[in-house]
């Protein structure tokens, strides 16, 4: 995908080539960062759906029932 590159340019600029030894390529630290705004989402959603769900049913088993003893 790509490396750090420390001392190289970030952002294209005039007189150097436009190639991936001169600049540094975003693409991974992009994903990395996308990956852990996911995984925020996800956990915030899990956690609604199931204090909905605790507070629609008053209980947090799967089925709704509480186990026979």
């Amino acid at each position: 995908m790509g490396s750090l590159f420390i001392g190289k340019e970030p952002i294209i600029k005039d007189g150097v080539p436009q190639d991936l030894l001169h600049y540094t390529d975003p693409l991974p630290q992009a994903l990395v960062l996308t990956a852990i705004v996911i995984s925020f989402a996800m956990t915030a959603l899990f956690l609604v759906v199931l204090l909905a769900s605790r507070g629609l049913t008053g209980t947090d088993h799967v089925d709704g029932r509480e186990p026979k003893e």
